[in-house]
């Protein structure tokens, strides 16, 4: 068993330099991330790692996977999204895009959310290269994590072609180096209303858009209240069960005219017995109801729904194996369930046991103005990166 690690702990120099570069990249989702590639698909050659890339379809981006050690099935597979979210609008005391060193905290966009783990990845790989592995160690970067795991969703046709079977993954998001066994999947929608328009001197007339969302919202506010009142919960989430939420809703185009259109773009953030098959039909029967009613009082209505994207949820058991070894090489015994979603749900429904476990903490320091990692989560990491390689080359 190995020791828990200590605040005391310190990364690497090279982390540190690795670091230094990936903040330097401006990677956000509406960027291009080819200049990180290049940068990482270089390093990971010289390091000795074979690596295949993976363009999306516009060719402004890139995911990136790579191995080394022995053929066939086992060893560990990491894995980190090369993006981060934007910083427009967010007050900043220092240069996001520049690594700075300031009392314990290295600050930079991207350093918690997740190139911290994404540095100790890089330097993993380059102390790889001096020992023989004795069981495979893979990588694996993704883009467009952070507008609902896209990017990894286009990504795993190339992965499966490689018929890589880990018996681990390991996804890098900042838990405080505490394995964190589940996550809640999420799907999200749009919701068009179709009204007809006309001057508002005579608005009953017509069928108001902003009228019929507004009885929208109130249908998923009363199916959020049904979720909080269910039997399916499960209390390792700070919000026990499934949530509904509406985050924008846009319409109409002058006062005096009433609107015949308004869109409405929502969530559904839910446990694994609440799927979102089940949401929709529901969704569907409660908005056949308001588009009646409003048809009966004023003519035509029709509202509209579509699913714009979703990704899986993550669930293991507390007692896996997977779970236990985690808990071993990251020091930390305490399992823990993250509010936020990742990757990790598309690895395990590949059958790869996941764990998500990485440097930093997501509700202090992720996506805020002045994020930062401190220097011992980044050494605690770096730990855990030694005790995979002492593993793989046993």
């Amino acid at each position: 068993m190995y020791a828990d690690m200590t605040e005391k702990t310190v990364p690497y120099q090279a982390t540190l330099e690795v670091l230094e570069h990936l903040i330097a990249f401006p990677t956000v989702s509406t960027e291009s991330n080819l200049d990180l590639i290049d940068f990482a698909e270089q390093h990971l050659i010289r390091s000795g790692f074979s690596t295949h890339r993976l363009p999306d379809p516009s060719g402004r981006k890139a995911g990136l996977l790579a191995r080394m050690g022995p053929d066939g099935p086992g060893g560990v597979m990491l894995s980190a999204h090369s993006d981060v979210v934007p910083v427009k609008g967010q007050d900043w005391t220092r240069s996001p895009f520049q690594l700075t060193h300031d009392g314990g905290r290295l600050y930079g966009r991207g350093t918690t959310d997740m190139k911290g783990f994404l540095a100790s990845m890089l330097s993993l790989a380059a102390r790889a290269a001096t020992v023989p592995l004795q069981r495979p160690l893979m990588l694996v970067i993704s883009y467009d994590e952070e507008v609902g795991c896209a990017g990894i969703r286009q990504m795993l046709p190339g992965y499966t072609a490689l018929g890589w079977q880990p018996e681990l993954c390991i996804v890098g998001e900042p838990t405080e180096m505490r394995p964190a066994i589940g996550h809640k999947g999420k799907a999200s929608f749009l919701a068009t209303c179709h009204g007809t328009a006309g001057h508002s001197s005579l608005a009953p007339r017509y069928v108001n858009a902003l009228h019929l969302a507004a009885e929208f919202i109130m249908t998923l506010r009363r199916l959020q209240k049904d979720y909080a009142a269910s039997a399916i919960q499960d209390a390792g989430y700070d919000v026990p069960y499934s949530t509904v939420h509406a985050g924008r809703m846009h319409g109409g185009t002058a006062l005096n005219i009433v609107p015949d259109h308004a869109q409405i773009e929502f969530e559904l953030r839910h446990l694994p017995a609440d799927a979102p098959d089940h949401f929709l039909s529901r969704l569907q029967q409660e908005t056949e109801g308001i588009v009646r009613s409003f048809r009966a009082e004023e003519g035509a209505a029709k509202i509209e729904i579509e699913r714009i994207g979703s990704y899986p949820g993550l669930q293991i058991a507390a007692d896996h194996r997977a779970v236990r070894r985690v808990a071993a090489i990251s020091g930390s015994h305490e399992t823990i369930k993250v509010a936020y979603g990742t990757e990790a749900g598309y690895f395990a429904q590949l059958g790869i046991p996941t764990v998500i476990c990485g440097p930093g903490n997501m509700e202090g320091q992720g996506h805020k103005p002045d994020e930062y990692i401190t220097v011992a989560q980044l050494g605690s990491c770096d730990q855990m990166m030694d005790r995979i390689l002492s593993e793989s080359g046993a």
